[in-house]
């Protein structure tokens, strides 16, 4: 039994928007995670970090939701910035049922448990004050809120936060989202959305309280990351 992570699929079996039209690691990628997620087991727990569908609705989406479905053991998904597909969980478990799609659930306003460890995250967002967007702050703050309400619903256990957008890269922070994840201690942080040229602004390794990885499905070349 492991768990493991990979963001930034990019499903596109019902539209007409394959990322092969970028080339370089994209090229034939369908084919690349069809390899890369056969290590994943009936046993297993798999965290995708968002960016999973170009789908533009609910209906659009269900191709790219029968490929998720069909990687074995559980599949906990949450929202990326481009997943404009995203409803109301409500929504999404009745997509599920209407197409036999099992052990597949949102993380969003909640947290999940793997064994003693606590899944827990939300999209999160970028947003710098000096630049003054209302738009941005207002969704940057409820992305805060979110993840906090993650991190209390997981109580006293060890706690992995799974975000979509990086909190820290090179040349960027994100205090806020950071004191979040010190302060109710998370050990693990693991997110995506950076691609091609922005891996090499990825960070990785112990900072502060809390070890990051990256997650991008091309950073980790189309194979999940198993974390544990």
């Amino acid at each position: 039994m492991s768990l493991f992570a990979i963001g930034d699929l990019h499903l596109s079996l019902g539209t007409s928007k394959p990322m092969d039209v970028f080339g370089g690691a994209w090229a034939g990628y369908m084919d690349k995670l069809r390899q890369g997620l056969s290590i994943i087991g009936p046993e297993d727990t798999t965290v995708l970090c968002g960016d999973l569908s170009w789908g533009m609705d609910m209906d659009a989406a269900v191709p790219d939701f029968r490929f998720i479905d069909a990687i074995p053991g559980r599949k906990i998904i949450l929202k990326g910035n481009h997943d404009y597909w995203w409803a109301t969980a409500k929504k999404f478990y009745a997509m599920c049922q209407a197409n036999g799609f099992g052990q597949m659930e949102m993380l969003h306003n909640n947290c999940f448990f793997y064994g003693d460890i606590a899944i827990c995250g939300t999209r999160g967002w970028f947003y710098e004050e000096e630049k003054g967007d209302a738009h941005d702050e207002k969704v940057f703050r409820r992305e805060l809120q979110r993840l906090e309400k993650s991190l209390q619903a997981a109580g006293e256990r060890e706690k992995y936060a799974f975000l979509h957008y990086p909190p820290r890269y090179r040349g960027y922070e994100c205090p806020e989202l950071i004191e979040l994840l010190e302060r109710y201690g998370v050990s693990l942080c693991c997110y995506g959305h950076l691609h091609s040229e922005s891996h090499r602004l990825a960070v990785q390794g112990l900072h502060g309280t809390v070890e990051y990885r990256m997650v991008s499905a091309d950073y980790l070349g189309f194979r999940p990351l198993r974390l544990i």
